[in-house]
């Protein structure tokens, strides 16, 4: 059984707290539930119980703690377990083990984001230990790497408590600076039929990636003059609303006409629904442009479309209570919004609790080879909800 006591130093609790989440490989698309009983082990030895919400496949789950009253409002951290793949990556050690040099700590996950569930998990007995009259809540989700995809059935269930919280910290990382915005992201996979045929009578066939580089044409158009003439918020470092093809399959020979061409696009907008307004746009005109001419050659050609990603942008008011308490635990007074999404907007759209992301590392090191995170800033997360401890002791709202 994990022991939460031994070592007694804080930012050793936090190594040993975080070499252990290091060591489960939590890939998306694997299973997270060894991680999730060790973290009930951990609680259950402290005599917490939290509330494990289970996927369909139950292969997956997220935790939801409750430290302090159940019966008032409260504060939630709140991270994600999953990391990215390592395959093609040039790693100088094994990814799920824990290496520390030069004051960082180098593994998958340990900026994005398990160096904040480490420091979370770290600082329970001494929440425990200053007798909350405001709860802390922690949530640990799954698949935030897939779309946020985990978080939606938690926030669900948080939803239907009689008790609201009053605000969440989301601890993506940020160098601890207060984030009170982040782009919404729409993504669609738009898949042309075709017809094939030899390449020698090219002209009986329709040919899918040819009407599919139409379309990435058309994308390549309004990302430029979205960036030029679009709407422009300069707290964030791409201070627009982007739009990009990231991702196109087709085709079968040099000698076929192809059939098939697969094209996956996105927008992430500055505004709270702009980028599916962006996306949707887009594939209204694909319908009216270029699925006609494929149909006039063939009836059973033509496009369809698939929605393969969305989540809400974040948009807090950099006046709005929950900020002005970020910056008052994280000493500081400025605040920014990131390109980068997170799970924010969605404690937001699905529980209406005010969110503000901010948390250990530098996104730069975030899916990277090598990854890591430096002690001192998990020093300063750690600082950071002992502040939030303090706060949640003296009942404070």
């Amino acid at each position: 059984m994990p022991n939460p006591i031994f070592p007694s130093t804080r930012p050793d609790r936090i190594r040993n707290a975080l070499a252990d989440l290091v060591g489960f490989d939590t890939i998306s698309d694997r299973t997270n539930l060894p991680l999730i009983a060790h973290i009930e082990s951990y609680l259950a030895f402290l005599g917490i119980k939290g509330e494990r919400i289970t996927d369909e496949t139950g292969k997956k789950a997220s935790l939801w703690v409750t430290i302090g009253p159940e019966d008032r409002p409260g504060f939630v951290l709140s991270g994600h377990t999953d990391v990215v793949p390592v395959v093609g990556q040039d790693w100088s050690h094994d990814p799920f083990k824990l290496v520390e040099r030069d004051g960082k700590l180098y593994g998958r996950g340990t900026t994005d984001m398990k160096g904040f569930v480490a420091v979370c998990l770290a600082m329970v007995p001494e929440m425990l230990e200053a007798k909350l009259a405001t709860p802390i809540h922690l949530a640990f989700s799954y698949d935030e790497e897939m779309g946020c995809v985990g978080v939606r059935p938690m926030l669900g269930e948080v939803a239907k408590k009689k008790v609201k919280p009053l605000g969440a910290f989301i601890g993506e990382p940020t160098q601890m600076q207060v984030i009170i915005g982040h782009k919404g992201k729409h993504g669609v996979r738009a898949t042309f039929k075709g017809l094939a045929r030899h390449s020698s009578i090219a002209p009986d066939g329709v040919n899918a990636i040819e009407y599919a580089a139409e379309l990435i044409t058309e994308i390549r158009r309004r990302a430029v003059k979205l960036a030029s003439d679009g709407a422009r918020d300069n707290l964030y470092d791409v201070p627009h609303t982007t739009l990009l093809t990231s991702i196109v399959h087709g085709g079968a020979a040099l000698n076929i006409v192809p059939d098939h061409c697969a094209v996956e696009f996105e927008c992430r907008g500055i505004g709270i629904t702009e980028s599916r307004q962006v996306t949707d746009a887009i594939v209204a005109w694909a319908k009216a442009e270029i699925e006609p001419a494929m149909k006039a050659k063939n009836p059973a050609c033509g496009i369809e479309f698939e929605e393969i990603l969305d989540y809400p942008a974040l948009d807090t008011g950099p006046n709005d209570a929950i900020i002005t308490l970020a910056k008052q635990l994280a000493g500081r007074n400025d605040h920014a919004k990131v390109a980068f999404g997170t799970e924010a907007g969605l404690f937001v759209s699905m529980a209406d609790i005010p969110s503000v992301v901010i948390g250990p590392g530098a996104i730069a090191q975030a899916h990277t080879p090598d990854e890591f995170v430096e002690m001192a800033e998990l020093e300063k997360c750690a600082g950071f909800v002992e502040k939030l401890i303090a706060h949640c002791a003296k009942g404070a709202s």
